[in-house]
């Protein structure tokens, strides 16, 4: 039989769609991969203070002359508060920066991985490295080498969704792909949510923080089950129609050139600034609310008491309600979250992909100015505030896995939604540098750093004007 013949056998092989219960199935490992990735986002917004806290303490006892500096370990033991929490907003920013470049070599990485060896693989290779390099981490007793092993877990956080993604929206009919988009959009913030309840239930503290490593280690039992599932019957299809000669995505390089390097810019464009918004703004509120409890020495309980009650604390009963005052800050930002990542594709859907964007920059950047000039943690209206700018500032990332799929041809999509994506992860890490930079020089003012990081969502305003409407189109093959 002729090479065309078998190839054409091979081809009538290939399932024309999934089965209901494949389809199914697709969508809740994908959904569980990109939760738990979420889960693993969120962890170090959790633990980073804590454990910057113990780390300098530690260093502070074992070598007392080290030098204040984010490239080094230890603290000097004269260190003024102030001093202190400048460097500890700098390792915040550091340990940022490393889950954005992490993410964004992984989305390279992982995305050409998928669409060159199939997305069933990569998506289970992806959810093992995340898994696996987080539970290790529970061994770590330095900074630097933690931020190390941030960096390589995160590569499998970016890995995660553009094959997520792709694998899904070749996985289920077009008439339900905004809905999905929603839906995978949510599953992050719903591991937001999960850790940030954790973390109320059981206070991540300077003391008890590390057992958070081993909560990110949880999907490892979720890898077979991923590597198990059908293949995208597109995805079969496309390679076996592909010639054998056709060299690689990268030797191409048809991402790079036109006419879809156009795309490729305009998506990295329009990933960028949520990635930047989220991690170089709305991340602070978090830290924030840790550091504006613990200063005040009020406990939760404390707020919801009359004034001039007697609340008798501890040390322990003051670091664990700043704990929890953190974690449920998390909650509250996250829950808004899950929302409106569930309506960004809907919103999409229903008033075109320009619109949507353009409304969701212009409500994320007029709450977060409010939030931040104006209100305080302890603020009464800082919660609902911080519920809002989840919401708002999170309905990008329903958008995002129903627009982003739109740019691309099948077989480049997963290399180009994780390309669009992810280098959006490396301005952001650039940005979340320099942030850590402005903590310094506004002296530990979170809220001030925030009202500058947040007129990024400004840009997005400008940018969706030269984006292309891929509303009521196919996906393209």
């Amino acid at each position: 039989m002729s090479a065309p013949s078998n190839k054409l056998a091979a081809l009538e092989a290939v399932p024309a769609s999934l089965s209901p219960r494949q389809r199914w199935l697709v969508l809740v490992v994908a959904f569980l991969a990109w939760m738990f990735a979420g889960l693993e986002i969120s962890s170090f917004v959790l633990i980073s203070r804590p454990a910057m806290k113990d780390f300098l303490d530690r260093q502070q006892t074992d070598e007392p002359a080290a030098s204040l500096s984010p490239t080094t370990v230890g603290a000097p033991s004269e260190a003024s508060a102030a001093d202190r929490e400048k460097l500890i907003g700098k390792w915040f920013a550091w340990f940022q920066a490393a889950f954005l470049f992490g993410a964004a070599g992984g989305g390279w990485l992982f995305g050409a991985m998928g669409d060159r060896l199939g997305r069933v693989k990569a998506l289970s290779v992806s959810i093992f490295c995340y898994s696996a390099i987080t539970g290790l981490s529970y061994f770590v007793h330095d900074a630097p080498t933690l931020l190390v092993f941030r960096f390589v877990a995160c590569l499998g956080v970016g890995g995660a969704w553009p094959n997520a993604v792709a694998l899904v929206a070749e996985a289920w009919p077009d008439v339900s792909r905004p809905m999905l988009a929603g839906l995978l959009g949510t599953a992050a913030n719903v591991g937001f949510v999960l850790l940030g309840l954790i973390g109320c239930a059981v206070p991540i503290t300077q003391s008890d923080w590390r057992w958070v490593l081993l909560v990110g280690a949880a999907p490892l039992l979720l890898t077979p089950f991923a590597w198990w599932l059908p293949e995208s019957p597109r995805w079969l299809a496309s390679r076996l129609l592909a010639s054998k000669a056709k060299p690689g995505v990268w030797q191409r390089g048809e991402l790079l050139r036109p006419p879809l390097l156009n795309r490729t810019l305009l998506g990295i464009c329009l990933g960028a600034v949520p990635v930047v918004g989220t991690a170089a703004s709305a991340n602070w509120v978090v830290v924030w609310a840790d550091k504006a409890a613990e200063q005040s020495h009020v406990d939760r309980s404390r707020l919801l008491v009359p004034a001039g009650s007697s609340v008798v604390e501890t040390k322990e009963t003051k670091e664990s309600s700043a704990a929890k005052l953190k974690a449920w800050t998390q909650v509250t930002r996250s829950t808004g979250a899950m929302l409106g990542s569930l309506l960004g594709g809907w919103l999409a859907s229903l008033l075109g992909r320009r619109l949507t964007y353009f409304l969701i920059s212009l409500v994320t950047f007029a709450a977060s100015e409010y939030l931040y000039l104006f209100l305080t943690p302890l603020s009464s209206q800082f919660q609902p505030l911080t519920f809002l700018l989840g919401f708002a500032g999170v309905t990008y990332f329903g958008w995002l896995p129903l627009y982003l799929p739109e740019l691309f041809p099948t077989h480049v999509r997963a290399t180009g939604s994780g390309i669009a994506f992810n280098f959006g992860r490396i301005i952001a890490g650039v940005a979340v540098m320099g942030a850590g930079s402005l903590i310094q020089m506004f002296g530990g003012d979170y809220g001030r750093l925030g009202a500058w990081t947040s007129l990024i969502y400004a840009v997005g305003m400008a940018i969706i004007i030269f984006a292309p409407d891929t509303a009521g189109k196919k996906l393209e093959d």
